[in-house]
């Protein structure tokens, strides 16, 4: 099965592909199979690649998931989170416990106190050898009760510790599942999330603005240079996008060599400024190989811009901002439009890669 040839060869959009691909070997259309596929036949994995035709024609999940947990961290955090959550819920029936001992320990002091009490009230003539007595039990009982109790807060404080640790480990692992294992930046299923939330409130769709870009000739990139060359220039691609913009915005790699930046709080003007001062500094900046003897020509990127008061949601706001970058693609290349654009769009193509059907 030539599936890689059909990638290379079809001017398609790539993740249709991808699905087509995953049905015609009949691969469950899975999150994690998405990001599987997606990556080794339009993210540039070669290696990926010939491992997953390693598998075969008919590659059943079980081999889809191993080959999953050999290259991707973030696929197997379904098993990381469920592994989490049996320790979190071990955890916490440790402190139901304990604090079940600390409650029967009180209870049962409180019935030393009544008992005392009663046998107080019904005594007329307390004798020196009973009141010592009664001092003597209650102290017994006032410094087991105060020993349970610090014992009983001390592991309280071990087992706090233990649930805190394990927080950061869902934490760090939750990071790892959105992020991009090539560029370190946010991947398509963050940028997915990002996209829904700008339609959640009337800030948002004020204030945001979506920008695509795409790299130009990034398969001649390829094919001229290899494919670890091209990932170089992914990744400075990337970090350079990533330092262009504010903490509250989100860069993601979308795609093979496709990028967005989701834009929060800039106006029109500043918004297609950001994107143009991106466009330029890439432009300028030199990509080289390991040995120095790098691609002679500049790498270029092609932007779409579109607000998101110009959509009426997620879809349609990629869509409209995918339709101007086809007219900066087809006007010549590293440059950027605004929607609305004039002229013919091409076809449209969704936001969301992650499907269930």
């Amino acid at each position: 099965m030539q599936v890689s040839r059909a990638i290379a060869e079809s001017t398609a959009d790539a993740a249709h592909q991808v699905v087509d691909i995953m049905r015609r070997m009949g691969v469950a259309g899975l999150p994690r199979n998405y990001e599987i596929f997606y990556e080794a036949y339009a993210g540039c994995n070669e290696k990926l690649k010939k491992a997953l035709a390693a598998l075969g024609e008919r590659p059943d999940q079980a081999a889809i998931d191993k080959l999953a947990r050999d290259y991707f961290a973030a696929t197997n955090r379904d098993a990381i989170v469920e592994t989490a959550h049996e320790s979190i819920m071990d955890k916490i029936e440790e402190v139901m416990d304990l604090l079940h001992r600390e409650k029967n320990s009180l209870e049962k002091y409180g019935v030393i106190l009544d008992k005392t009490s009663a046998g107080l009230n019904g005594k007329q003539n307390l004798t020196t050898d009973l009141l010592r007595k009664i001092v003597g039990i209650m102290a017994i009982a006032t410094d087991t009760t105060i020993e349970q109790g610090r014992q009983i807060a001390s592991s309280i404080s071990d087992t706090s510790a233990e649930l805190a640790e394990v927080k950061s480990m869902l934490v760090e692992y939750k990071t790892l599942a959105d992020t991009d294992p090539l560029t370190q930046i946010w991947n398509r299923r963050a940028f997915d999330r990002a996209m829904a939330r700008i339609y959640e409130h009337n800030k948002g769709i004020i204030f945001n603005a979506l920008i695509l870009a795409d790299i130009d000739r990034f398969k001649d990139i390829n094919d001229r240079f290899g494919h670890p060359f091209g990932d170089r220039v992914l990744q400075h691609v990337a970090q350079i996008m990533k330092a262009a913009v504010s903490a509250n915005m989100t860069v993601a790699r979308t795609g093979g060599e496709e990028f967005a930046i989701i834009v929060e709080g800039l106006t029109e003007d500043a918004t297609v400024a950001l994107a143009d001062t991106v466009r330029g500094h890439i432009e300028r900046t030199p990509f080289l190989a390991a040995d120095g003897q790098g691609a002679r020509d500049r790498v270029t990127v092609s932007m779409g811009v579109c607000m998101a008061s110009e959509a009426g949601g997620p879809q349609d706001l990629y869509e409209k901002a995918d339709q101007a970058l086809y007219v900066s693609k087809t006007g010549g290349r590293n440059k950027v439009t605004k929607f609305p654009v004039a002229g013919p769009s091409k076809q449209r193509k969704s936001w969301m890669l992650y499907r269930t059907e």
